[in-house]
């Protein structure tokens, strides 16, 4: 191998501190980058052996950029190949030398950190040469120490130790960073270094300022020195700013530091203290603050006197002051919760009085209201001192005009304030951070962290409504022709205490817990105790033969009075029908139509059955039958949330007017972030909000003991036949062909409309081509082939089932397949069904008298119509035929055959076809159920704001399952 010689080397400092290196050699001939890093850092441990050195074009020259600290290393300590020898250029020479320098420097300690750099805002380093030390190199150029700065941040990048140990030194003295004026009159480059603990003080004693508070009769504050010592700690001299000592003696031997020192302190007390006024320093002997300035000098200004390394010396009770923050208290002195005070109502104001507390100091509402009208942050009461920020009095201010504006504090505000307040204390207990902190202005109580202490009576009237089983139980009156279960029991009991107090409440047990013989007891005994008036009930048309019914089996001596059909009673003559009746059903469709006649009719109770029909907060429905008067109103629901949280405000807006705020404040401060992130704390939160209204048991908590038998739950998988996996295509195709060509609520409706299409096709092809009626209907759904099996073969055991489907013409199908199929009548329940009839059919298939083997023994019902409200215990077996993808809905339907009076197990089938979009969604039902059940999930508007790419990913045909 040829030897390459002696090889010229030049380089080029770069303005970042990067070297740039290239290579000649003797003749001149240029030498390529990869060629001069194997020659020049052959031996070079520190660079993987020239692995690390990044080859660059500057100009039009290529070559090596080193960065700032393994330049100085090169240049210092320079380890070649053994078969070349460098000739340096003239300006490398010289950076050279500096770089020798600098190592030496780093080694030895020869530096500092710079007080330039600090003044300008920023931290960095500088050389501190001795004199004995040649500074030749140094002298030379003009940014020396530029270069020595990006070295020694080069440095901290690359070694982790070095990294750690300059972070430490920023924490241990904040000085370093600390925003300054640019002209600093209280500190030279020495004194800097000292404040900072880079160098020792000489000065034989240390300085500290002392806040003296005002002695007993006085209003002003002082501000002193304190010199304490190096040597001798017990020493220790109270001195002014003029230099005269106030109590001990000046010890000899710090005379000579005394003037500069003082001098010192009270420059950088001018600096950082600017409201101090000048006259203090020629003409008074101490500083005089006021309650407002010292409270500053407190809070803030003695922080950067420390930060600049000044030492401090505050009233020993400040910092216990500041971690007592002042507390506003309502504490409540009505009487509520007594036996003579009742129909309260949530719009009751209550007596109550102001008070202020502070630790365990608790300030009367004359104390503070002279407090808050001097405006001042410290004031001394009762020999304790107290600070009120400004932040607290506006909220002060705030509170007390809120208030006012209010005429006072409802029992409504008194219960929020307390079920927010317990929740915090909760969430602080766990160490959360209070998750309404942001709350909307319009949840005022949230914002304003107003206390409420409850007197005796209330505290207890809040126990009962939180825990049920502290209520006493009535007694059932002897009309009832029914035994309650223990639960049920309960139940009525909490619906009469809360009726006590005018209270609305929300009955929300599972289906098939008995919410109707409940509330048939409770208006017997409402009845009992003495009404003023009749009760309206508002319920779907298709329960309203069973509510007659239940109402004339377990209380045959309460009048009722169905307001229905095209000859009900209108003005005067329902006037005195009602006023003879004890209780007046109607259906959700006449209370809006009727709204004006029923609402002529104070009525004694109002209450909706399945209240989830008045979810949507807009519906004229819904507004009609929220105008209506009532002493005391009543949910019944066994899914007060189906979809959404707004559903859950609308049906307690009903109930208890404005207790969750407006639509608005409850959507901002809870719904987004609870449907969006799952706040688990929020949701705690709005636990606490609608739980004492609310009464939830399940089916299969231990309490109830029901005995029930088993509830079992299985999918049925079905493929797509081929002429379905060709429409179905079509329909998607055509559906993405559209989709980028529309916009806003065309785009929605055309998804819409799509995802029927689809649903019906997943059903069979003749839902989907209207031609039910002629052709082959079997062979054509593998859905309607496994449905038929499985009918048979329940039917050739006896058993009876509902067969649930959500598209009335699908229902018509499956009735006349089945009966063609099986030879026997089929009943189907839909909405178009008139309320007379739809009583009769309940009854054929419920009928006892009738053997089991000969009553109809399959019924199809359209969800909407047959989903609720029915007893349908005769039924072993449900099928979902097609899925409404809500859970809740689901399970309601189910509930007609899997509730009280059922005896024997039952099977509940849900129909899914694989490859398709309800394969999809049956999986994301799985991962949706958490959220109703957690606050006490849809329709199928969510679909409609996926993206494109999510809509195809949820649509699209896996076609390995056509034809299977």
């Amino acid at each position: 191998m040829r030897a390459p010689g002696t090889i010229v080397l030049q380089g080029r400092r770069q303005p970042t501190g990067e070297l740039f290196l290239w290579a000649t050699g003797e003749s001149g001939e240029y030498i390529p980058p990869q060629r001069c890093k194997s020659l020049l850092f052959a031996w070079d441990k520190r660079s993987f052996y020239g692995t690390l050195i990044e080859i660059a074009d500057i100009g039009e020259t290529s070559g090596l950029l080193l960065p700032p600290f393994t330049a100085v290393l090169f240049l210092a300590q320079p380890q070649p190949s053994r078969l070349a020898a460098i000739s340096w250029s003239p300006e490398l020479l010289h950076e050279q030398q500096l770089a020798r320098l600098y190592v030496e420097a780093l080694e030895q300690g020869w530096f500092v950190p710079s007080y330039e750099r600090w003044l300008a805002g920023s931290n960095g380093w500088k050389l501190r040469i001795p004199d004995e030390v040649d500074r030749s190199a140094l002298d030379a150029v003009s940014d020396a120490n530029e270069w020595f700065q990006a070295v020694v941040l080069d440095l901290v990048s690359q070694d982790t130790a070095v990294a750690d140990s300059f972070a430490e030194l920023l924490r241990a003295y904040s000085i370093l960073d600390l925003q300054v004026e640019p002209e600093v009159g209280w500190v030279d480059e020495e004194q800097w270094l000292v404040a900072i603990g880079w160098q020792r003080d000489e000065v034989p004693f240390r300085t500290s300022i002392q806040l003296v508070e005002p002695e007993e009769g006085q209003e002003s504050w002082h501000l002193r020195l304190l010199l304490q010592d190096v040597d001798n700690q017990d020493l220790i001299v109270e001195m002014d700013f003029q230099g005269r000592p106030l109590a001990g003696q000046l010890p000899e031997h710090w005379q000579a530091d005394l003037e500069p020192r003082i001098a010192l302190e009270a420059a950088k007390l001018k600096q950082i203290v600017p409201w101090l006024p000048e006259a203090t320093f020629t003409e008074q002997s101490l500083w005089e603050l006021d309650d407002e300035q010292a409270w500053s000098f407190m809070n803030e200004d003695s922080l950067q006197l420390i930060r600049t390394g000044s030492s401090v010396f505050l009233p020993a009770w400040w910092e216990d002051l500041r971690s007592r923050k002042p507390r506003l208290r309502a504490k409540i002195t009505s009487s509520v919760g007594t036996s003579g005070r009742t129909r309260l109502g949530l719009q009751q104001l209550v007596d109550f009085d102001w008070k202020l507390a502070v630790g365990d100091l608790e300030l009367s509402e004359a104390e503070f209201s002279r407090i808050l009208a001097e405006k001042k942050r410290l004031a001394f009461i009762r020999g304790q001192w107290i600070q009120l920020d400004r932040e607290f009095l506006h909220q002060m201010t705030q509170t007390f005009n809120r208030v006012n504006k209010k005429k006072g504090l409802s029992l409504r505000d008194v219960l929020e304030m307390y079920w927010l307040q317990e929740g915090r204390e909760e969430g602080r207990a766990r160490g959360q951070a209070d998750p309404t902190a942001t709350a909307n202005e319009e949840s005022e109580w949230n914002e304003l962290l107003l206390e409420v202490e409850l007197n005796a009576h209330l505290q207890e009237f809040v126990d009962q409504l939180q825990q049920v089983s502290s209520l006493p139980l009535v007694t059932p009156p002897a009309e009832l022709h029914a035994t309650l279960r223990h639960y049920q029991q309960e139940g009525v009991s909490w619906l009469l205490f809360l009726r006590k107090y005018g209270l609305g409440c929300c009955l929300a047990d599972d289906m098939g817990l008995g919410k109707t013989i409940q509330f048939i007891t409770y208006l017997l005994c409402a009845k009992q105790e003495g009404t003023t008036g009749p009760s309206l009930l508002v319920c779907p048309t298709s329960v309203m033969g069973n509510w007659e019914k239940e109402l004339h089996r377990f209380a045959p001596g309460l009048t009722v009075h169905v307001h229905y059909g095209a000859q009900r009673a209108k003005g005067e003559e329902l006037r005195e029908r009602a006023g003879a009746a004890d209780l007046v059903i109607t259906s959700y469709t006449l209370a809006h139509l009727d709204q004006e006649e029923l609402s002529q009719i104070h009525w004694d109770a109002l209450c909706l059955d399945e209240a989830q029909n008045i979810k949507n907060a807009y519906t004229k429905q819904r507004i009609a039958i929220r105008q209506l008067e009532a002493n005391h109103r009543i949910a019944l629901t066994g899914t007060p949330i189906e979809n959404r949280l707004t559903e859950l405000w609308s049906i307690y807006d009903f109930l208890n007017p404005g207790f969750l705020g407006s639509l608005k404040s409850f959507t901002e401060t809870y719904v987004n972030q609870i449907e969006r992130h799952n706040d688990p704390q929020l949701i705690e939160q709005v636990q606490k909000l609608i739980r004492p209204f609310l009464l939830r048991r399940v089916k299969k908590d231990p309490a109830i003991q029901l005995d029930l038998p088993e509830k079992n739950e299985m999918k049925v998988y079905v493929s797509l036949t081929a002429e379905q996996g060709a429409l179905y295509e079509n329909v998607v195709q055509d559906l993405f062909e559209k989709l980028d060509t529309l916009s806003g609520m065309e785009k929605k409706g055309l998804i819409l409309s799509s995802l029927t299409k689809l649903k019906q096709l997943c059903d069979h092809p003749a839902l989907f081509l209207k031609d039910a009626s002629g052709g082959l209907l079997d062979e054509r759904s593998n859905k309607l082939d496994r449905l038929l099996e499985m009918v048979e073969e329940l039917r050739e055991e006896g058993d009876q089932c509902l067969i649930f489907t959500q598209y009335v013409e699908m229902g018509h199908l499956l009735q006349n397949v089945i009966e063609e199929r099986m030879g026997e009548s089929v009943l189907f329940l839909h909405g178009g069904v008139p309320k007379t009839k739809r009583d009769q059919l309940v009854a054929r298939f419920q009928d006892p008298e009738v053997a089991r083997q000969e009553r109809p023994g399959i019924f199809v019902l359209s969800l909407k119509a047959g989903g609720t409200g029915l007893n349908l215990t005769a039924a072993t077996h449900v099928f979902h035929f097609d899925r409404w993808w809500n859970p809740a809905v689901e399970d309601q339907a189910t509930d007609r055959a899997f509730r009280i009076g059922q005896t024997r197990d039952v099977q509940v089938h849900k129909f899914v076809t694989l490859g398709t979009l309800e394969e999809r969604i049956d999986e994301m039902i799985e991962h949706k159920q958490g959220l109703s059940r957690q606050i006490v999930g849809g329709n199928e508007q969510w679909i409609t704001e996926m993206s494109t790419q999510e809509l195809k990913d949820l649509f699209a045909l896996r076609t390995e399952w056509i034809g299977k």
